[in-house]
Order: structure tokens, then sequence, then C-alpha cells
């Protein structure tokens, strides 16, 4: 099955490293760490491999319907064009760094990427998108309909799941999260085309949409493990830290990344009339002119030929850019001292270079 098919490629990923590991070793006569090459969520996957065994077996058998074959089709579509898995092994590397070990970790990982895959679903028919991660969106291939359709079947099994536990603060932090994405969804909105958003109604947006599943995903594998208070707050404020980094960088990723790696053409936010951070910097310190601009294009939607290209001009004249990503930074660097309560752990040393990895992306 296609759904087990990001296991099977990490544990190849992690024996290549360790090939390759030994190859540098031979020819110099130096030992090296093959984990100094792997990326840090590749080598969460190694080292949680059994466990998003797991994961990846109960996702199979709770997506299939025998009465609705859309649902696994649109749900598979979705799984096969990749994605890393990053939040599910934040509950799973969050539970085990806690020593936890029975077998309800697996079910709330599980829950969170269901959530997340159902949250995917109802974006890109929002978002009218026609490509998610390089590929077709399911709402293009099939219809709008099925796309909600399936998000809201994904999101009704995360709550069977949950309940499965029989852990009531489990269940009321993922049932938070899960309202607290859908307002952060809605208020993006009615915020979004508005010039008067500033970066607290940002920050709210985002932390919502995003960071709400990232907090819940760390929250949840500490409270499984039945980890002390202080514990179970550095991990939520870990995973919230983390999910407001990995936005900010994504947001700074449409206007500067390569789409062949973000999935995205460069300058979607700007056509779809999206206020993120650098934005909202350049709008923040307009003059006029450039005011008028910014009122034509995204509160009025009237884009023309060369729009995007005045528009990344402003941003440079403004170094809206360089803003954004000094704030990734700055979250990314929140994340990691967040970890400080956490005991010595190699998936502490794991968790503290995802922060890092994050933001690498836009160096």
């Amino acid at each position: 099955m296609i759904v087990g098919s990001v296991l099977r490629k990490s544990s190849f990923i992690s024996w290549m490293y360790g090939q390759f590991g030994l190859l540098v070793e031979w020819a110099s006569g130096k030992p090296m760490d093959a984990s100094a090459i792997a990326k840090p969520h590749d080598r969460l996957a190694g080292y949680l491999a059994a466990d998003l065994e797991a994961v990846n077996s109960l996702i199979r058998t709770k997506m299939a319907s025998e009465h609705a074959p859309r649902i696994p089709e649109v749900t598979q579509h979705l799984v096969e064009a990749g994605g890393k898995r990053l939040r599910p092994m934040l509950t799973l590397a969050a539970a085990r760094m806690c020593g936890y070990d029975g077998p309800f970790h697996v079910h709330l990982a599980a829950t969170v990427e269901f959530i997340h895959t159902a949250t995917l679903l109802h974006d890109d028919v929002v978002d009218e998108s026609a490509q998610r991660r390089g590929r077709p969106t399911a709402n293009l291939l099939w219809d709008n309909k099925s796309s909600v359709l399936v998000g809201d079947y994904l999101f009704s099994r995360s709550f069977q799941l949950m309940t499965e536990t029989g852990n009531m603060d489990v269940l009321r932090i993922l049932s938070d999260a899960s309202a607290t994405i859908a307002e952060g969804e809605v208020l993006q909105l009615t915020a979004a085309t508005n010039l008067a958003t500033d970066e607290a109604v940002y920050m709210q947006v985002i932390r919502g949409k995003t960071a709400a599943l990232f907090s819940a995903a760390t929250e949840v594998g500490g409270v499984i493990a039945g980890a002390e208070a202080a514990r179970v707050r550095a991990l939520f404020d870990y995973g919230d830290a983390l999910g407001i980094a990995f936005q900010i960088v994504d947001d700074l990723l449409d206007y500067q990344g390569q789409s062949t790696a973000t999935g995205k053409n460069v300058g979607d936010d700007f056509r779809e009339r999206k206020l993120t951070l650098p934005l909202i910097r350049a709008v923040s310190l307009a003059d006029a002119e450039e005011r008028a601009f910014w009122s034509r294009t995204i509160e009025r939607g009237k884009q023309e030929d060369g729009d995007l290209d005045q528009a990344l001009s402003l941003l440079a004249k403004h170094d809206a850019l360089t803003y954004t990503k000094d704030a990734a930074i700055c979250w990314a660097h929140k994340a990691k001292a967040a970890l400080a309560p956490l005991p010595d752990h190699d998936l502490k040393h794991m968790l503290l270079d995802l922060a890092d990895y994050v933001v690498e992306r836009i160096s």
C-alpha cells in the first residue's frame, strides 16, 4: 500500500546514510556520524520507524470505507503526494521522550494526521487551489463536494481515535485544537484582504490555522505519557513556537522559494490576495502611492500584468523578506529554548535540530 511507503522510504534512507558514513570512514580513516548527514525529520523517522509503521497501519484501517470508495480514493491521493508525517512524529517523539511505553501514542499520532489531512482538503476548496505538494488537488481531480465531505469524514475518524485512549485531557486538547484551527481559517477569510490587518492579527491567524495542531501534537504526547505539568507545558510551548516558525517560513517561501521544492508557484499568496507577514510589513511602511497599489491589488483584487514584479520590488525596498526571515529565526530559537525542562534524550536533540532545519529552508 502507498500509505506505508513513507516508512519504507525512511528506512531505506537511514540505511543509505549508514552506508555513506562507512564509505567516508573507509576513505578518510576518520569515523563519521551518519546522523550529521541526515535531515532531522529523516532521523526522527528512522528512530521512530516501528511506531510510524503502527501509525501507517492504523491510518490504512481507519481511512477505509465499506460503502463509500471515494473516501479512500481521495485520502490516498493526498497521502501519495508526499509529506513528511511531521505532526504525528512530534506526538510519537514527545511520548517516547517522556518514557511512554503504551499503545495509545499511535492512536494520537494517527488522530493528528487525520486532522491535518482534513484541514488540507478543506483549505484547497476555500483557496480554490489547483496544486498541493506539486500535484493536482483533490478538489480539482474530483470536486469540491468530495473534498469537503471526505475532510468531514476524516475529522470524524480523528474523534473516534482520540476517544479510544480514554483520556479526557487528550480529548480536550485535540478537540480544542480542532476548533482553534477552524477559527483561525475563518479569521483569515476576513483579515486576508484587509490592509488594516497588522502583525498581531497575523499571529492570531497562524497560531490558529497552523501552530494549534503542532502544539496539540506535542502536548498530547506528554499527557498520554503522564509527564509532569512543567514538561507538558514545555512540549506545548515547543510545538507552538515551531508551528509559528514553520508557517512564517512557508509564507516567506511563497515570495522567494523554488516551486519545485515548495509545490507552489512563486507569488500564489499575492495572487490569492493573502496578507501574510511580508506584505503586512511592506504595507505598514508604504507611502501613499504604494498604499494605493496594495489597495488595488489586495483589497479590490484588480491585478494586472506586472503587478507581482511590482509587489516583489516593494518587498525588497522595505526589506520585508529579511524582516520576515528574522521573525522566523526568532521563533525557532524560542522553540529550542522551550525544551530546556525536558530530560536529555536523543529525541530531544533531534527536535532541537528540527527547529533549526525549519528556518534553514530560507537560508
